[in-house]
C-alpha cells in the first residue's frame, strides 16, 4: 500500500449499511498535539448506523466511527506523554467523526489512554464510547453512591452490560431489565436482579422498593414509567433527550431528570481501564466484522439482538 492512502470503508451519502465500501483514500498526518493512530479495531455503537441511515452533516464522503483500538505510529510537536509502538484506545473528537473504521487515525493525544495488556485490540475498541457513557452517566450526572439502588435498562446491551459493572464496582445495589434469555449473562455481570421487560412490569415488581438511581438508554415511555419507581429527590439519567412531559414530573417531585451526551474524557477513561486491570470490568464481545464487512457490522447492530459490542477488526 502506498504510505500516502489508506483503506476505509467509506459512505458517501446517507443510506442503508450497503452505503459502506471499501476505498482506498488519502492517509492522515498528525499536527500538533496529535497523534496518527495504526488502527486495529474500531467500535461499533448504535449512534455510527443511526447517523449512517440519517446523513448528519458531517459532509460526504465519510468514514464513520468514533471508538479506535491501535498502535501509535507517529506523534506531532508537543506531544511528550505518549510515545511511538504504545497501545492505545479512546473515543476522540466526538461528536465529531475521527473515522474509525480505517486503517489509521489522527487525534488529540490527550483523548487517549494507554490500551490495559488484558485486553485484546477487539476488547478495547468497543470499550471507550459505552463505558464513558456509562461512567460519565452514572457517576458524573447520576451521583450514584455506594449502597444506592440503581436500576439500568437494557441491561445485556453495548451500554448497558458496562453500567451494571460499573455501577456494581462502585457498591450499588444493581437491578438490570433484559429479555429472559439474557438473564443468565446480566447477572453474572453483578446485578443483583433482573427483570424480564417483555413478561414482567417493572414498575411493579419495584412499586415497594425505589430506586435512587435509573439510567436508562431507551427514553420515550421506558423513561416516564421510571420516573414512578424513583425516590422523591433521586436521578433520571437518559442518554437520549428526555420526553418534556418526563421532565415537568420530575421537577415536580425534585427528581434530578438529565440527558447526558458523552464527551471524551482522559481521566473518566483512565478511571474505566484502572478498572479493567483490577478485574472489575469487562467488555463483552457480540461479533466482530473485518473492515470489509463493515456494513454487515451495521447489519448486526440493527437487528438490536446483541449482547455486547460490535467491533470491526482492521488489522
Amino acid at each position: 500500500m502506498n504510505k500516502k492512502t489508506m483503506q476505509a470503508a467509506v459512505a458517501k451519502a446517507p443510506g442503508g449499511p450497503e452505503v459502506l465500501q471499501l476505498e482506498e483514500v488519502e492517509r492522515p498526518t498528525p499536527g500538533l498535539t496529535e497523534i496518527l493512530v495504526r488502527v486495529h479495531a474500531a467500535g461499533v455503537n448504535p449512534t455510527d448506523w443511526k447517523s449512517r441511515a440519517e446523513g448528519r452533516d458531517y459532509g460526504y464522503p465519510a468514514i464513520l466511527g468514533y471508538d479506535v483500538a491501535g498502535v501509535i505510529e507517529e506523534v506531532g510537536v508537543g506531544v511528550t506523554w505518549l510515545r511511538v509502538g504504545d497501545e492505545v484506545l479512546g473515543m476522540p473528537m466526538f461528536p465529531h467523526l475521527p473515522g474509525a473504521y480505517a486503517e489509521y487515525v489522527v487525534a488529540p493525544s490527550r483523548q487517549f489512554v494507554r490500551k490495559p495488556k488484558t485486553l485484546t485490540f477487539e476488547q478495547a475498541a468497543g470499550l471507550p464510547l459505552a463505558a464513558l457513557t456509562a461512567w460519565q452517566g452514572l457517576v458524573e450526572t447520576g451521583g450514584l453512591q455506594p449502597g444506592h439502588r440503581v436500576l439500568i435498562h437494557a441491561a445485556a446491551g453495548g451500554v448497558g452490560h458496562l453500567a451494571v459493572q460499573i455501577a456494581k464496582a462502585l457498591g450499588a445495589y444493581v437491578i438490570g431489565t433484559a429479555s429472559a434469555p439474557k438473564h443468565e449473562f446480566v447477572r453474572a455481570l453483578g446485578a443483583d436482579e433482573v427483570i424480564d421487560y417483555r413478561t414482567e412490569d417493572f414498575t411493579a415488581v419495584l412499586a415497594d422498593q425505589p430506586v435512587d438511581v435509573v439510567f436508562d438508554p431507551i427514553a420515550g415511555e421506558t423513561g416516564l414509567r421510571s420516573l414512578k419507581i424513583l425516590k422523591d429527590g433521586g436521578s433520571f439519567v437518559s442518554i437520549l433527550p428526555v420526553a418534556p412531559e418526563a421532565v415537568a414530573e420530575a421537577d415536580r417531585r425534585g427528581i434530578q431528570a438529565e440527558f447526558t451526551l458523552v464527551e471524551p474524557d482522559r481521566l473518566a477513561l483512565t478511571a474505566i481501564t484502572d478498572l479493567v486491570e483490577e478485574g472489575k470490568l469487562r467488555l463483552e464481545i457480540d461479533s466482530v466484522f473485518p473492515l470489509a464487512e463493515a456494513a454487515d457490522a451495521h447489519r448486526r447492530g440493527e437487528t438490536n439482538k446483541a449482547s455486547g459490542k460490535i467491533v470491526i477488526k482492521v488489522l
